[in-house]
Formats: structure tokens, sequence, C-alpha cells
């Protein structure tokens, strides 16, 4: 069964960055643009893994999509990577605070987002058994 991943950032070329990189895993891939959609399509999707970008336009940016997804009980098994250009420690910490199960600096490599993401799968998949 292939895994639901939902890529949450603003911008489309590192979106289709994103989507390369991973379409030839065995992964269902979504993308929203922006905070608000992206919350509206976990909670429809209910997705193994989302990959969300820190600062969007618009009402909510990453941490407040994290926190809010980690806060829903049905949605708390979600892991979260959140995406980011800014790498300073405050910036890890929110995320950490917001209840992210990892993090990636931009710009990050190919190789790198596929072992994150393998990682992170595993993980789940060790505590749902």
């Amino acid at each position: 069964m292939s895994k639901i991943i939902l890529i949450v950032e603003d911008q489309a070329d590192i979106r289709k960055l994103i989507r390369m990189t991973l379409e030839f895993g065995d992964y269902e891939l979504h993308e929203a643009d922006n905070g608000a959609s992206g919350l509206r399509m976990v909670e429809g999707l209910k997705p193994h893994l989302m990959l969300l970008d820190v600062m969007m336009p618009g009402e909510l940016d990453g941490f407040q999509v994290c926190e809010r997804v980690k806060s829903t009980p049905s949605l708390a098994p979600t892991k979260v990577v959140m995406l980011t250009a800014r790498g300073q420690q405050t910036d890890l910490e929110a995320g950490d605070k917001a209840g992210a199960d990892a993090y990636l600096t931009k710009p990050f490599s190919p190789l790198e987002l596929i072992d994150t993401v393998d990682m992170m799968l595993e993980s789940a998949a060790g505590e749902a058994a």
C-alpha cells in the first residue's frame, strides 16, 4: 500500500522539486500551496507524512498548521517535517514546540529529502505496530 504524503509549500518550483524527487517511490503525493488549504487537506487525507513549509502567505504559517495537526487526536500520528530557509536555533525550537518530527533546512538535497522521508515513514510504521 502506498504511503500518502502531503506537500504544503507556497513556492511552485520547490513543490515540483519535491514531487520529482519522490514520484519514483511508492507514495501517493498531494500538494497545497498555503497553510489553510494544507490544513483542510490533512483533515481529509489523513496522510502518513506532511512536508510543511514554515513561511507561507495567508492566515496560517507552518508552525500554526503543525500545532493544529499535532493537537488533533485523529491527525496527531501524522509525521510532520518542517521545510524552511531559516535554520536558527530559535526556529528549531519553534518547530519542536509546534510538535514537528523533523526539520529540513533549504536548500536541501534530494538525497537528504529521501532519507528523511524514509526515516519518518519507518518511524510511523514502528509506532503503529
